[in-house]
């Protein structure tokens, strides 16, 4: 599942630990800013070019290369917490990372066919504001600079962003099965030289299903902690 909500608090808890060098913290901050930038321009580029054309038709084609080279550098987050800079699960951190390059690469990309739908477009805005909150949140816990808005930004917009992004994302795979099962793209048919099936139709109604149970998982997990952080409340859960 595509989301990049997860505990909102490392980065701010992560700052105060002594054991994290001054040059791993500054490269926490240069990350973040750079990737809250990065997002920035996604979102006036988006901004503009609806202004522009008054239709959001052709929008992806215009911000394809900026989305995936930023989408694409979020891996980094997963070395990040491989190496210990962050403490977060790395599995956890993976998944949703990849899940985002999975939509970019092997699906909007991949299908020219469905950019131009709007549930791409949903996914694109949620993601934007998404991103352009959790990265500055992070820069600025960080910087032991955070201002009010931004936390609170931060753990109240999701309740409304998560069930929206993740409408789009199904939407978007759903949109894709058509050309997806036309096409056989991505598919591997019995028999080959590896004597290996694979179908990128069926592959794609699964990850549709992963959403049933993962998407109540990861909202209460976040609901969880935006009542611990924004409430004060005791909450015990197990390690990950």
């Amino acid at each position: 599942m595509a989301s990049s909500e997860e505990d909102g608090s490392v980065e701010e808890k992560e700052s105060k630990k002594k054991g994290r060098s001054a040059l791993a913290l500054t490269w926490l901050t240069f990350y973040n800013i750079a990737m809250t930038a990065g997002w920035l321009v996604l979102a006036v580029a988006m901004i503009r070019f609806y202004i522009e054309k008054g239709t959001h038709k052709g929008l992806y084609k215009s911000i394809s290369r900026t989305l995936k080279f930023f989408q694409t550098f979020a891996l980094l987050e997963v070395f990040h917490c491989a190496v210990g800079m962050v403490r977060t699960s790395v599995i956890v951190t993976g998944v949703q990372v990849c899940s985002r390059i999975f939509m970019v690469w092997f699906i909007t990309n991949s299908i020219k066919q469905i950019q131009n739908e709007e549930s791409v477009v949903l996914f694109l805005v949620v993601w934007t504001v998404t991103e352009i909150t959790r990265y500055s949140f992070y820069t600025f816990s960080l910087l032991h600079l955070l201002p009010y808005f931004i936390k609170w930004a931060r753990y109240n917009l999701f309740i409304v962003l998560y069930p929206l992004g993740v409408a789009g994302e199904i939407m978007t795979i759903y949109a894709a099965l058509p050309y997806v099962q036309k096409s056989g793209m991505f598919s591997m048919r019995l028999p080959n030289k590896y004597n290996v099936s694979f179908d990128y139709y069926i592959f794609l109604i699964l990850v549709m299903i992963s959403y049933i149970p993962l998407f109540p998982q990861l909202y209460f997990h976040m609901l969880r902690q935006r009542r611990k952080v924004l409430h004060g409340e005791v909450i015990v859960e197990k390690d990950d």
